[in-house]
């Protein structure tokens, strides 16, 4: 079992929102459950009385009211929940209408712009009232390829309040990267920026843009923001959709309107990573949005309205339209545009004490690169604010735990968290009245039917095999775009398991509650048919100082496969016999000889998505010359040219 890192003592867990939430269901349902366990069980178990319950400790409003809760068949997909309710999330996240900072966009020039609850919802009112005007109904999309600023957040609420579809990526996605998911979705408003700025380098955006716009025959209104590019005009844009500039679009001012729609109705449409092939446009309805996210942040994240959160991600992942869900709870959402580590590496540490974050939310690479530089933020830094840290993206390694709590702060939840796009929040998750295991991902999420299965459908506890989810949940998606039968979200999430969500991930249930997610099963290893998780390996070349970071594949080899781990070493390190034998002794010590790869390389880059997730099957791909069909999905597809056609893989 894992070293206990962190242990919440009984009085911190007395003032938990969770421990509150365990306590008022004792007392709704006469129970008397007595710790987390114990409540995620009922959870399951009583979902609809859950989910309920959620509804009213948080009260939500619904302009109709639920008749019942869930309506089900025994298999998935079938659920209807709040099958009769109606409701608007844009309405959920504006109910504060005070002084209080609703908004902080922080640019990495150093310009901080802040709007209260009440300003921003004027900025939403104005916004919608000229996007009503454009032909802007229920059901119509209004995509945006913005950076992380609060005209997003503004374009997002004005667009969900009118009962529209709100679709975002992020600048840096290529010219086919756009069209490959917003030519499937055909918008009729783009919100997109003149030009962005990224590791002190302002990029124009205005010849890339022209591209795009030749290919969007459905676009009516193009919205630009002069952001990065203040001389931007009209002019330079070339199409037959109607061009204006943000400011002159609208005035802030007034009150917003909500249209009440269905529980279900689509509120977001995102879209998987798209490595191998067009990316599917995975549909999120608004209830499902909500309600998750009420009990994410509220529960497992413990916030509340006076609190601040922080996570670093562009408006093209998840974990934007997660963070910008904290509106609901009535805390303040930090937003940072730019490079992480621009002008230095302690650029996003600083924001904690200067915005009084509470939650700070960031990924392994990022603790990573702040460890290889020697920072010590609990020397440099006050951090009192701080009473959270959580960390997405791929798993976080037993190393980084310990650097989280040796040189950033010992008084602190640290959540390794797992879940993912296609279901716009998680599966595993943080929990402030749990103790933080070294390496360990603490607790499955309230009311998910979290299970690891082996192939013949068998649950297993202390092995490695399938993350299952076994019943509905209000965030599973509630379709696939341009999928009328549902045969695309079938082959995509119920082929493996009929009837239960099978997420991809290869992953490890303790017997104490917690989880490890070793990798995705798409990506694992079979040497000599022993399934390898790719972050097994990885957590222990971790280990190793003079390795930045590795990628490790399965290379089709004399009827069999063998391991490949390429590195990226650090300045003036090489490769030699020496540190070969180092990586693989260390690999070999924690792990199996199955683990020790047959071949290391060494490369200069390791290609990512632009979510900063390790591209392991394009790179597979590459080595065995087969094509890689979509690299405007990644945020260097230049480094892919690294692995190609290596003699030492002949």
């Amino acid at each position: 079992m894992s070293d206990i890192l962190w242990q919440p003592s009984p009085e911190r867990i007395a003032h938990t929102r969770m421990d509150r939430f365990r306590r008022y269901i004792n007392t709704r349902h006469g129970l008397q459950l007595a710790d987390y366990p114990a409540l995620h069980q009922w959870s399951i178990d009583q979902r609809p009385d859950f989910w309920q319950a959620i509804v009213d400790f948080f009260d939500v409003q619904f302009r109709s009211p639920a008749s019942t809760v869930l309506i089900e068949d025994a298999e998935m997909p079938s659920a209807q929940w709040f099958p009769d309710a109606t409701l608007n999330v844009a309405e959920h996240l504006l109910r504060r209408r005070d002084d209080h900072p609703a908004v902080v966009a922080i640019g990495e020039d150093g310009q901080r712009e802040q709007l209260t609850y009440a300003e921003l919802a004027q900025h939403v009112a104005g916004l919608q009232k000229s996007l009503r005007a454009a032909g802007v109904t229920q059901g119509d999309r209004v995509a945006a390829c913005m950076p992380n600023t609060w005209q997003t957040l503004v374009g997002m609420l004005a667009t969900t309040s009118l009962g529209a579809i709100w679709s975002c990526s992020s600048p840096d996605f290529g010219t086919q990267g756009v069209i490959d998911r917003f030519g499937q979705i055909e918008p009729k408003v783009l919100i997109t920026c003149a030009g962005y700025r990224y590791a002190g380098k302002t990029i124009d955006q205005s010849d890339k843009l022209n591209e795009i716009l030749e290919r969007l025959p459905s676009l009516e209104q193009l919205i630009i923001v002069p952001y990065a590019k203040p001389l931007a005009q009209v002019e330079d844009y070339r199409t037959p959709a109607r061009v204006a500039l943000w400011n002159s679009f609208y005035q802030p001012g007034g009150e917003p309107e909500f249209v009440a729609v269905p529980f279900a109705h689509p509120l977001y449409i995102l879209y998987s990573s798209g490595t191998t092939g067009v990316p599917k446009c995975i549909i999120h309805g608004t209830g499902g949005v909500l309600l998750t996210h009420l009990k994410e942040h509220g529960l497992h994240a413990d916030l509340s309205h006076e609190d601040c959160l922080f996570y670093y991600t562009t408006c093209g992942w998840m974990m934007w339209n997660w963070l910008v869900s904290v509106l609901a709870i009535g805390a303040t959402a930090v937003l940072y545009d730019g490079s992480p580590f621009h002008p230095g590496p302690e650029r996003l540490i600083d924001l904690i004490d200067a915005e009084r974050i509470s939650v700070f939310g960031t990924s392994p690479k990022f603790l990573a690169t702040l460890e290889k530089a020697g920072l010590q933020p609990r020397l440099s830094h006050d951090l009192s604010s701080l009473k959270g840290l959580i960390s997405t993206g791929s798993p976080l390694s037993p190393g980084s735990y310990d650097y989280v709590y040796r040189e950033i702060k010992s008084e602190l939840c640290l959540s390794s968290m797992s879940g993912g796009t296609d279901i716009v929040s998680c599966f595993v998750i943080g929990n402030p009245v749990l103790p933080v295991r070294r390496g360990e991902m603490q607790c499955k999420s309230l009311a998910m039917a979290i299970e690891v299965w082996d192939d013949q459908g068998h649950p297993l506890v202390g092995e490695k095999g399938e993350l299952v989810c076994t019943r509905h949940f209000p965030a599973m998606p509630i379709g696939l775009w341009n999928d009328p039968d549902r045969k695309k979200l079938h082959a995509s999430y119920f082929s493996q398991f009929p009837g239960v969500w099978a997420q991809g991930d290869y992953a490890e249930q303790r017997a104490n509650g917690s989880l490890l997610i070793h990798g995705r099963s798409d990506a694992v290893l079979n040497p000599g048919g022993v399934r390898i998780g790719t972050a097994e390996i990885y957590r222990q070349v971790e280990k190793v100082p003079q390795v930045l970071e590795s990628l490790a594949i399965g290379q089709r080899w004399q009827d069999d496969v063998r391991v490949v781990l390429f590195v990226r070493l650090d300045d003036g390190v090489e490769l030699d016999e020496a540190l070969e034998q180092q990586i693989r002794q260390v690999i070999r010590a924690n792990t199996t000889p199955r683990h020790v790869p047959a071949k290391i390389l060494t490369v200069g880059d390791i290609p990512r998505t632009i979510s900063g997730k390790i591209v392991e099957l394009a790179v597979r791909n590459v080595v065995h010359g087969e094509p890689v069909k979509n690299t405007d999905a990644l945020a260097n597809p230049e480094a892919l040219e690294a692995f190609r056609n290596r003699p030492e893989l002949a």
